[in-house]
This record gives structure tokens, C-alpha cells and sequence, in this order.
């Protein structure tokens, strides 16, 4: 019996819609990472990008445990000195609500060439508003 390996040809994608409200930040980042590298899949491949595309509205909405609003922060470095800039997570919520989900889902995708390809498959949207209502027509996983 023969090992079965996916071909590109046999990569089919789906659209998946999900509502970040009242979702836990982690649980929500853990099952769009599923989603995004194909895990659900019955033919998944590790070494192929074989996931679907993911929709996630309400990025605003999103919860986190504990007091990790308040000290958990985001760091950067602008390569300057004295370019350091950090930002909490509760101001980052404020301001950029889809950098906070799109950060947490591409720490839990694999470091490597894939996660880029991976992370064009992912839409997060302020609101319920997105522009993919034809293609996510019935596909709701709220």
C-alpha cells in the first residue's frame, strides 16, 4: 500500500466565517491557525499550504482572561536608538482591534516559508461588515 500525498490539484478551500464576539483571544487564534493551515482536513499535509480561507468579524469584541488587558504589551523597535515603543493590549484593542487577532494567529502558525501564504487566507474586519458575504454564504462558524 502506497503513502497518499496531496497534490496541488487536489487542494480544495473553503470559506469559513467566524464572530470574535465574547470569544476568548487564545481559543479563537487556536482554531483560525486550524483552520488557516488545513488541520480539519482529512488529507492534511504538513509540507503543503492545504488550509481554507478564514473570515473573522467583530475583531473589536474579542475577550481576554485575567488581567491581560492591562499587562500585556506589544512591542516594536523602529532600529533607531532609542526606538523602542511598546503599547498594551487594552490600547491596542482601541486602536487597531485586527492587528490583535492577526498577531495572535501568526504566532501559532509554523515559522516558515508557508506562514506568509497562510496569512494572506485570513480576513479580520471591525463590525459585522466584510465584503465576502457571496463566498461565506451559509459557512458560519460563530
Amino acid at each position: 500500500m502506497k503513502t497518499y500525498s496531496p497534490k496541488a490539484s487536489d487542494i480544495k478551500r473553503e470559506w469559513h466565517l467566524i464572530d470574535a464576539t465574547n470569544k476568548v483571544l487564545g481559543k479563537l487564534a487556536t482554531q483560525v491557525a486550524n483552520l488557516l493551515m488545513g488541520k480539519h482536513k482529512p488529507t492534511f499535509s504538513r509540507h503543503l499550504d492545504m488550509g481554507d480561507y478564514v473570515v473573522v468579524i467583530n475583531a473589536e469584541k474579542v475577550r481576554v482572561t485575567g488581567n491581560k488587558a492591562e499587562q500585556k504589551f506589544y512591542y516594536r523597535h523602529s532600529g533607531y536608538p532609542g526606538g523602542f515603543k511598546s503599547i498594551s493590549l487594552e490600547e491596542m484593542l482601541k486602536t487597531h482591534p485586527t492587528r490583535v487577532i492577526e498577531h495572535a494567529v501568526r504566532g501559532m502558525l509554523p515559522q516558515n516559508r508557508l506562514r506568509a501564504r497562510m496569512m494572506k487566507h485570513l480576513r479580520v474586519y471591525v463590525g459585522d461588515a466584510h465584503p465576502h458575504q457571496s463566498q461565506t454564504k451559509g459557512a458560519s462558524l460563530g
